[in-house]
């Protein structure tokens, strides 16, 4: 039986307390983006942010892919970004639960994703859910919209500005709101 690290367990939805024996392998993790994002904001050219992203998410962002900074992550490590995705200035990708974008995406100023929660219970706030989000093909974000955990933003969808979308949104449907409602399918 292969033994899953703690990185393993979170991308396999495991719930990760804060007394886990490799927490601190997570806390390493973050720190290193803590440290590298402000080079990555400090960029002036497209490529530049593109290779410091590319550091921080520990794959390479294809160059058809354009990023504003700011761009802030918690840990970049579970972030996957397709070609030809554009992510507007002052997003915040906080990405434990792992955030997968795909080709032709448009992403609008100071859009939140949050792919990660805590229980209720008091004494367990600080444990750390992962649930992951997937911004399908074509998919269209509008200015500070929030992602919380778990959705999958269908393709060719549209979530409207200032939406907070906590269910899956249908392929072709325009979303708006909070909670975020289906108000059109394209």
């Amino acid at each position: 039986m292969e033994v899953k690290d703690i990185f393993d367990r979170m991308r396999a939805g495991e719930a990760i307390r804060k007394d886990d024996p490799e927490y601190s392998q997570l806390q390493q993790a973050v720190a290193r983006t803590i440290r590298l994002s402000p080079a990555l904001n400090a960029s002036t050219d497209t490529d530049q942010v593109r290779a410091r992203l590319s550091e921080i998410t520990g794959t390479n962002i294809d160059g058809s892919t354009t990023i504003f900074p700011p761009f802030y992550t918690n840990f970049g490590k579970f972030i996957t970004l397709g070609k030809n995705v554009f992510i507007n200035h002052a997003c915040s990708f906080l990405d434990m639960g792992g955030i997968t974008i795909e080709d032709d995406v448009m992403i609008g100023p100071k859009v939140n994703l949050t792919s990660e929660t805590h229980p209720l219970d008091p004494n367990e706030r600080e444990t750390v859910i992962p649930k992951p989000i997937v911004i399908r093909r074509n998919a269209w974000i509008g200015a500070a919209a929030t992602i919380l955990p778990g959705v999958t933003i269908g393709e060719n969808a549209i979530v409207a500005a200032g939406a907070i979308v906590n269910r899956d949104v249908p392929a072709n449907a325009i979303v708006a709101g909070i909670p975020a409602k289906v108000v059109k399918i394209v």
